[in-house]
């Protein structure tokens, strides 16, 4: 780090152990990523006068170049956090995800996730449990009444949109799908980008 590590400690009394602790995890973020500018710690104990049941906040905030990362755990939301220990490994853990995010995005580690094959229902055939779905491709996809969740075949009609989940073996009348999910007037996005 181009600065030292900074632990402060509020409404408490320093620990040698707990700053120990402290050092022993930023030590692992900067062999994860050796760029990293400054790591500042602030451990405070929330209740200060009370014996027991005392809840402690870890706020780590960690810069490295043209970004910063500040990771501030709820102390209330998190009963686990009674335990300062717990408290230092859930904030850290959390900066390490964070800080993995950062580097990927940083090598372009983003790729695309295509959402499940969606269409309209071509033909219906309920005399034999089954129908047809026209995909955006053009194709048309076999599936059966038990594809359809939640028991839904008897309410679909001709024009419905559909999700569905295709398999990669054919069936005897062609390409199959084994999920369909109606979707109503809902309609969705070709492709989503999501972090690797």
């Amino acid at each position: 780090m181009q600065l030292p590590l900074q632990i402060t400690f509020r409404h408490m009394d320093t620990s040698d152990a707990v700053a120990a602790r402290i050092r022993e995890r930023a030590e692992e973020l900067e062999r994860f990523f050796d760029r990293i500018t400054s790591c500042r710690v602030v451990v405070e104990c929330q209740h200060p006068r009370h014996q027991q049941g005392n809840l402690f906040q870890v706020r780590v905030h960690l810069n490295v170049p043209g970004h910063e990362i500040v990771v501030g755990r709820d102390p209330a939301a998190h009963h686990a956090h009674e335990d300062i220990y717990v408290a230092i490994r859930d904030a850290f853990d959390t900066t390490r995800r964070l800080l993995e995010d950062h580097v990927r995005e940083g090598r372009g580690d983003v790729k695309l996730h295509v959402v499940p094959d969606h269409g309209r229902v071509a033909r219906l055939l309920p005399e034999q449990n089954c129908g047809f779905i026209l995909s955006a491709d053009g194709n048309e996809v076999y599936f059966h009444r038990n594809s359809v969740t939640n028991g839904g075949f008897d309410k679909l009609a001709v024009g419905d949109e559909v999700r569905f989940v295709a398999q990669h073996s054919e069936s005897a009348e062609g390409p199959q799908a084994s999920t369909v999910v109606p979707l109503g007037k809902h309609h969705l996005p070709q492709t989503e980008a999501v972090r690797a």
